[in-house]
């Protein structure tokens, strides 16, 4: 089905040639002249107009030569008339017209031409969406490493879910892998040849983090000089995923509920409504009811995006996944000739309670690679405070204290106050790396837009 504006002064015509075209399963919609054709151009998009030269107020040429200047998304334009001249033609298709036609013609001939258009317009539109998801999606099946019988409960949820349309929540710590669960989930479901399209709500700026989502027209701020298609408009018959979805801001919130209530939205600084199909999976890593609680999470949002829930347990509570997992992420990382574990490495990261998860695991094992000069990986490539928890167990660790190890897990702090906790660990992470927040991020296995936050929270954001 293709959306269709037919403009003609004469009315008769009209009505015949939308009827006979509803006929076939198309959406039509008429207008008497150029004017008229343009208001209702301003508010909806079109796929085919199919336009008489010969109009009152503005002519069918004139108002081809306004789409031109337009010059984005515009539909294809065949030209009707009972009065062809080889000119008229000629400066059409020099306009960029689909076609020309002359009257009287076949409803049968129009219907092919229609069709034409319709689908080279449709290949258009998918060229630019697959540019964009080409530009921002890697589109390997993920691999999900699963021995535990927690794990092996989050994939069997993955595949009694995928299949429906229900919005899903992943929630979890960081970097226990809630994005290849999305992915698994789109994989597994009916829209798996369709885009999927992440966005990190926390990487951006609110207003960037609109425009991202919603996409913006030309001139809508300082810096817009075309029209950009939004993640939502992208993710059109696919799946969005929205990673730390409750890092959005409130007057954001309710801008998404109200696109996936209506499944439409407008652009920022447009005035055409965009309709969209798409499935939306969101992660977090906060604590839901404490969000709603506070008041920085809309709970009708929250009911909305919760249609299913699955909760991704932490590493250090499923440590029959570590081992396997680790060798995945050996290959992963140094190629089918990947050093192996030595039994004293494999005691050491099996005992490690991991608490920035598989993103953790993964920088040890890459910096054991870097350092490992024969093909078994042993302690002494693995970093001091795993090899520390192993050796010395029975030291409680305060995270006052200056020894070597200053980073260490809740579990040996001395401090009853969590927050405090918290801040002497971040500060303990800085001091380690020369207040070098990237690495500072990667030594406490959490993302750097978590870190910030957190520095902004503490009063660290300046050393």
């Amino acid at each position: 089905m293709a959306k269709l504006l037919v403009v003609d002064d004469e009315k008769n015509l009209r009505l015949v040639i939308q009827k006979e075209l509803m006929r076939q399963g198309h959406s039509v919609e008429t207008a008497c002249d150029g004017e008229e054709a343009w208001e209702i151009l301003e508010t909806r998009d079109f796929d085919v107009i199919l336009c008489d030269i010969n109009m009152p107020r503005l002519d069918g040429m004139s108002l081809l030569r306004r789409l031109v200047d337009q010059n984005q998304n515009r539909p294809e334009v065949i030209m009707l008339t009972g009065q062809a001249t080889v000119e008229t033609a000629i400066e059409a298709m020099k306009l960029g017209a689909y076609d020309y036609l002359t009257k009287p013609y076949r409803i049968a001939e129009l219907s092919a031409l229609v069709e034409q258009a319709a689908e080279k317009q449709s290949l258009k539109v998918d060229n630019q969406r697959l540019r964009a998801q080409l530009a921002r999606t890697r589109n390997k099946m993920p691999e999900i490493i699963a021995q535990s019988p927690q794990m092996k409960e989050v994939l069997r949820l993955v595949q009694r879910v995928a299949p429906s349309e229900a919005s899903v929540l992943i929630s979890g710590e960081s970097g226990t892998g809630k994005e290849l669960v999305a992915q698994a989930i789109h994989r597994l479901s009916r829209r798996h040849d369709k885009p999927f399209i992440d966005l990190n709500c926390a990487a951006l700026h609110d207003t960037l983090l609109e425009s991202e989502l919603f996409g913006h027209e030309a001139g809508a701020f300082s810096g817009a000089r075309t029209r950009k298609l939004g993640l939502f408009e992208i993710a059109d018959g696919g799946t969005l995923f929205l990673d730390e979805i409750m890092e959005m801001p409130a007057a954001l919130q309710s801008k998404l509920l109200r696109a996936l209530e209506t499944k439409s939205f407008f652009r920022v600084g447009g005035v055409k409504k965009v309709e969209v199909d798409v499935r939306l999976i969101a992660a977090t890593n906060r604590d839901k009811d404490k969000a709603v609680a506070d008041g920085t999470f809309r709970s009708d949002l929250l009911y909305r995006i919760n249609s299913f829930e699955i909760d991704i347990p932490p590493l250090r509570t499923r440590r029959e996944d570590i081992k396997p997992l680790s060798d995945h992420l050996l290959e992963k990382i140094a190629g089918l000739n990947a050093p192996t574990l030595a039994q004293p490495a494999i005691d050491a990261i099996n005992q490690f309670d991991w608490s920035g998860n598989v993103r953790q695991l993964r920088n040890c094992l890459e910096r054991a690679v870097l350092l490992c000069d024969s093909e078994t990986i042993t302690t002494r490539e693995l970093p001091p405070e795993v090899v520390y928890r192993l050796e010395k167990p029975s030291i409680s660790v305060s995270y006052n204290a200056t020894g070597s190890n200053g980073i260490n897990s809740f579990q040996n702090a001395t401090s009853t106050n969590l927050r405090d906790v918290e801040r002497q660990q971040i500060i303990n992470a800085l001091e380690k790396t020369g207040w070098h927040r990237g690495k500072t991020a990667e030594l406490l296995g959490i993302s750097p837009s978590t870190l910030y936050r957190r520095l902004r929270e503490y009063d660290l954001d300046a050393r």
